[in-house]
């Protein structure tokens, strides 16, 4: 589903239920943006990007970002994220700067506006649909191996860590690394069995 917007077309990701109005059932989109959209001018076409979702697994984000940015050919990541998955892409940008070493950071936090679309429950009810405006807030995080503009509003240097969210990322990391211990001490007694991958999409980015 898409909607026009300024700057472009606008992608409507995942969708969370709302509590409907007597007679109406609706939907609000969880992620609303697009390459067209992004507050980050000059941004290389083939930067991958990892679009957080509210249902998203750290892991599999992490899986995927941390294999991207642990190459030499891969210079820059961008993380994002709307409404309830902000805090989850920030804290996935706080592992990701623990793994890999001196990343210049830009961040750009704003508020987007997403339609929500409300139909009758009854379509025979006489009622008309709903078209209710909502902003939401949305986040933008490009992680670079290369030297950023200094001077641009939203820079952190290499080394520049949140409090609140590298402990968050610790917290999150160490649970991480447990579970992959308990699932080799599983593996270890199976054999003829296959584990799955990581869920990616086919345009460099993970749901």
């Amino acid at each position: 589903m898409e909607y026009e917007a300024e700057g472009g077309r606008i992608e409507i990701g995942a969708a969370v239920p709302l509590v409907p109005s007597r007679g109406y059932n609706g939907e609000l989109p969880e992620s609303a943006h697009s390459r067209a959209a992004l507050p980050l001018p000059g941004l290389a076409s083939d930067t991958p990007e990892v679009r957080v979702k509210d249902g998203s697994k750290i892991r599999n984000l992490m899986g995927f970002a941390a294999g991207r940015m642990e190459a030499d050919a891969c210079r820059q990541i961008l993380f994002s994220g709307a409404g309830k998955s902000v805090a989850k892409a920030i804290t996935c940008t706080e592992i990701l700067k623990r793994r890999v070493r001196g990343l210049h950071q830009y961040t750009q936090l704003l508020y987007r506006t997403v339609q929500e679309v409300w139909e009758p429950l009854e379509p025979d009810a006489g009622l008309d649909s709903l078209t209710v405006s909502r902003n939401v807030p949305a986040i933008w995080v490009l992680l670079s191996k290369d030297p950023l503009d200094s001077t641009r509003p939203g820079y952190q240097a290499p080394g520049s860590f949140d409090t609140l969210w590298a402990q968050a990322a610790r917290e999150e990391e160490a649970g991480l690394g447990r579970r992959r211990k308990r699932a080799a001490g599983r593996g270890k007694g199976d054999s003829g069995r296959h584990g799955g991958g990581r869920d990616k999409d086919h345009r460099g980015g993970v749901m």
